[in-house]
Parts: structure tokens; sequence; C-alpha cells
């Protein structure tokens, strides 16, 4: 019998797929966690007892850096939101709630730029580099730019999201070109489509994780992640030297006079379309009860 740690992969009928310096253990999850409600997800650090016969155990989950109900995931490090500059066009608003989402939940979010050969993805790149996002633009004609990308998700947890058409399933495959075929293989073996099913895994490619999400949308993280009213201006980190400096320290930085946010916007330095956004998720949650979002 022997102890060892390692990261969670992939959960399915009860069983957990636990990686060990590149060896794969089937385990089960102790009742423990069930009777805590804080069962094991995809992304976890673990400890495991691996016994001389018989299955293997999760013993211990280790402190979490993040963790979402939906899709249920642990310890990621980087949300890649994928948008196009044209078919479809990007929707500033539903960019802003995943941005946002991804810093309430301690996630770096990254954006990738497609189709920047068939539109100019200048005020895309002008917007979100302005609000100290990182930015990269992606095209068929910079091939050079996907090894950026994939240099700079080397040795994190990743998870890819972004509407249908803005080209992510082709970022996918090119930076990591036998991605979709282990997905595939393994949606075989369980017998449904790779579309069809809620399954989350982790992928070992490239110095580092990427996360399968099938259905990842922005309406999973609006659901199942909602920010707090009081919570959403720190989601912005643009607004982060101006927030103390108001006039009122109640201010909610939307429409008051006196406002240091909104003066920055004026002067430019903050993109308007961004207080936009802001205004907009802050009107939405303003008058949701906390017992409401349980």
């Amino acid at each position: 019998m022997q102890s060892l740690k390692g990261i969670i992969l992939k959960s399915t009928g009860g069983f957990y797929y636990v990686e060990v310096a590149d060896v794969i253990y089937e385990c089960k999850a102790r009742g423990i966690f069930r009777k805590r409600n804080n069962s094991p997800k995809v992304g976890d650090r673990v400890k495991i007892t691996v016994p001389d016969d018989g299955y293997c155990s999760i013993d211990e989950i280790m402190e979490r850096k993040n963790t979402l109900k939906r899709p249920p995931l642990a310890n990621i490090d980087v949300l890649v939101i994928v948008v196009s500059t044209t078919e479809p066009s990007p929707n500033y608003l539903v960019i802003d709630k995943m941005t946002a989402a991804a810093v309430d939940n301690n996630i770096e979010p990254v954006i990738v730029i497609s189709k920047s050969d068939l539109k100019s993805d200048e005020e895309l790149l002008s917007v979100y580099k302005k609000a100290g996002i990182k930015v990269f633009s992606y095209s068929i004609d910079a091939p050079d730019s996907a090894g950026e990308i994939k240099e700079y998700l080397k040795g994190k947890i990743s998870a890819f999201t972004g509407n249908t058409g803005v080209g992510k399933s082709t970022l996918l495959n090119v930076l990591y070109s036998d991605l979709e075929l282990e997905t595939g293989k393994i949606s075989e073996k369980l017998g449904r489509g790779r579309h069809t099913t809620r399954t989350v895994e982790l992928f070992n490619v490239g110095g580092g994780y990427v996360a399968d999400t099938p259905g990842f949308s922005t309406v999973d993280l609006e659901r199942y992640n909602m920010i707090d009213k009081d919570n959403i201006m720190y989601c912005f980190p643009e607004f982060k030297d101006y927030l103390t400096t108001c006039k009122f320290t109640s201010c909610s930085h939307t429409c008051e006079k006196g406002c240091e946010v909104i003066k920055a916007v004026e002067d430019g330095i903050i993109s308007k379309s961004r207080h936009q956004s802001y205004v907009a998720m802050y009107n939405e949650v303003k008058d949701i009860k906390q017992w409401q979002k349980k």
C-alpha cells in the first residue's frame, strides 16, 4: 500500500481518474466527502491510497485555488475567451461578463481574437489592453501567434470558451493537434457524442492541462457563478485606482456625480464599452437577494 499525490483528470460513474507522474489511477472517493457535500472535482489536487489489491481511494482534497459549479472544475489558472472580429461580431457585454466571472473566481481571463484576417482587431485590442487584460490576436495569416498563446499557457490549467463560430475548435486544433483525436476516442468509448455530454475532462498537453468543457458558455457562469453586486466593481481591473477616490463612499460607479470611475471614462482612460457592461451587470443583480442566489 502506498500514498500518492496527483490531479483528477476525469470523473464518471462514481470513479475518478487521477494522474500521478504520468500514471492514471482509477479511484473511488471516501464517503466523508459526500457527507460534507464536498465531492472531488476535475482539477482537484488530491492524496490517494493505492492498495495491493482493490480500488484506490481518494483520501484528501488539497486546498483549492478556486472552484466552479458549472462546469464542475477546480484550480483553473486561465479562462481563454475566444472572440472573433466578425461572423459573429463581438458582443462586448458577453465578453465582459466572462472576464468578470473569471476575476471573481480568482482565474486569469485571457482573450484570443480570431479572424483578424477578415476584419481589423484594432478596437478589441484597444479595449482589452486598456483594461489590463492579456490579449492575443490569432489568424491563419499569422501562424506564429499560436506559438505565443501555447507558450503562455504552458504549465497552467486552462479552460476555453467562446460562442459558436468564433473559431475555438480551430484554435484548439492548431495549439494541440492531438487533442481532438483523444477527445473523440473517449467520447466513442463512453458511447455518447462529444457535444451531448456534460462530462468535464483535463488533457495533459503542451506542458499544461486543457479542460474539455462541452457546452461551457456565459450562461453557465451567470447562472451558477453569480457575482454579488458589491463585488462587480472589483472584477473590472481598470477600476481599481479610482474606487476609493469617489466623492461618496457609497458610490455605485454607475451614474453618480463626483464618481472618479465615470470621470476616467469621460477622459478616455477607461473604455466606454467596459463601463456600459459594468452598469448593465450591476443593474441585473442589484435587487437580487442573497437567498435567491443559492
